[in-house]
């Protein structure tokens, strides 16, 4: 009989690190680019990503890419229902 390992997509080198923000985090952010939640690109809480982070419809994602021309590239995300 064989165990199934679960499979952490993080794990892959193609997925950008991604983090949960607190709400409190999230307050902080949007105030300083001055803009509300749903005016982020959304990230469906049926994603991957999302559902191993825990994410539930109205948190904000921050991902974190490498870029070999900017260096770090940081992006938000807001979590929707799906």
């Amino acid at each position: 009989m064989s165990v199934k390992k679960k499979f952490d997509v993080f794990e892959h080198e193609l997925v950008p690190k991604h983090i949960l923000l607190t709400r409190e985090e999230a307050k902080v952010i949007l105030k300083k680019l001055g803009i509300y939640p749903w005016q982020l690109p959304w990230i469906r809480a049926s994603d991957p990503a999302a559902r191993a982070l825990g994410a539930r419809p109205g948190d904000v994602i921050m991902i974190i890419r490498k870029s070999p021309t900017a260096g770090i590239s940081i992006v938000y995300r807001y979590v929707i229902p799906g």
